[in-house]
């Protein structure tokens, strides 16, 4: 039986969005001033939102959360094969609220953003390696 159709939009609208965030962060980071900082941000979104699709997928309920932890604890209790990655991308929690705001800790290097834009595709190209080809995103 194909899956149903609302479930995969509502699915590849999560991959979609998180695709933007990867994007976003490779934009940023291009720029001919670079936002290392902004960069993490979307990188952080990125993450969360590839765990949220696998999640939604199977129907595993999650809360409102940006902690990567939880989400990746999730995701590999229906893929264990994820967990490694979840733990590498746990990391990347934090930049969902530093940087955001004046006065807050000195600006993150670009080898610093780059590897957590690393870390971010990897993580979407494991939920995408877990999925059903009908949610994939076109790009």
């Amino acid at each position: 039986m194909p899956p149903d159709p609302e479930k995969v939009i509502e699915c590849r609208g999560w991959l979609d969005r998180a695709w933007a965030d990867i994007d976003s962060a490779v934009i940023l980071l291009g720029a001919s001033r670079p936002r290392p900082d902004s960069a993490l941000f979307h990188c952080q979104q990125a993450v969360e939102k590839s765990w949220k699709a696998l999640l939604f997928w199977h129907d595993t309920p999650f809360r409102k959360t940006h902690n990567l932890r939880e989400l990746g604890e999730a995701c590999a209790g229906i893929a264990g094969s994820l967990m490694d990655l979840a733990q590498k991308a746990e990391d990347l929690t934090q930049f969902a609220w530093v940087f955001r705001y004046p006065g807050e800790p000195e600006v993150p290097t670009l080898h610093e953003a780059r590897d957590a834009l690393s870390v971010a595709r990897e993580v979407y190209e494991a939920v995408l390696a877990q999925l059903p080809d009908e949610v994939r995103p076109e790009q």
